[in-house]
């Protein structure tokens, strides 16, 4: 089975937990039809910030979409779901660094989307790039084709370059709360057709640190023991 991080992955704005200043922002644009030509998502891990941009991607290029949610059901929602969208690129800046990475990634982006509306690239981990990487990112950036979108996501923002900042609109993710993490376990448990006993939680929710992702993934080491009779199993799992 998947982990519970990817088989609860929001595929719509309306099934985004908290964020609500970010994911009231890209809707807007999304209902506009005029997305920004570039994104910084910021924050710790486990935060939404790859999950929102896939979201972002898919409505605006969902043919079905109603009041800036995307339908699910066309055609490109399907392929954006089985990873064949052609038009939604995504990177890891952590094992492509370099600066021909870059250049070829970007020579890409002179050509018109093949399948939807807007080409988006997702580039993950944006502060592992290097210096003569930003600096090929930084010409495209500035005269962006319309059809494109950069959404840069990345956990130490302040290796980012001003001139990068200055080109793209910022989001600084926020941790989420215990209660808002609480609210999701208990709507994955009750989907999954599981139950824990009293408190365990609320360990979860202390112990995830304000990431929804490592709250889903102590959840699944729980889930793991099987029935779990008293807190305290599932305490001595959590450390």
């Amino acid at each position: 089975m998947p982990a519970l991080y990817r088989t609860y992955r929001p595929r719509r704005f309306s099934e985004v937990v908290g964020q609500a200043h970010i994911v009231r922002t890209l809707r807007n644009a999304v209902r506009a039809k005029s997305p920004a030509h570039a994104y910084v998502f910021c924050g710790g891990r486990g935060l939404g910030k790859t999950t929102l941009a896939r979201v972002l991607a898919r409505t605006l290029n969902c043919t079905n979409a109603l009041d800036g949610e995307a339908c699910l059901a066309c055609d490109l929602c399907a392929h954006v779901d089985a990873g064949t969208f052609l038009d939604l690129v995504e990177v890891d800046a952590a094992s492509n660094t370099g600066v021909d990475n870059v250049r070829s990634l970007i020579e890409t982006v002179r050509y018109q989307p093949s399948m939807g509306t807007f080409k988006v690239y997702i580039i993950d981990e944006a502060h592992m790039l290097s210096k003569g990487a930003w600096n090929a990112l930084l010409k495209t950036l500035e005269e962006p084709p319309a059809h494109t979108v950069f959404i840069l996501a990345t956990t130490e923002v302040g290796k980012v370059p001003a001139t990068i900042h200055s080109r793209a609109q910022r989001f600084d993710f926020l941790q989420f709360s215990p209660a808002e993490i609480v609210q999701q376990l208990t709507f994955v448990l009750g989907e999954e057709k599981r139950t824990v006993p009293d408190g365990v939680l609320d360990a979860i929710a202390l112990a995830a640190t304000g990431g929804m992702r490592d709250a889903l993934t102590l959840l699944d080491q729980v889930l793991a023991l099987g029935d779990v009779d008293t807190p305290e199993e599932a305490m001595t799992l959590l450390g």
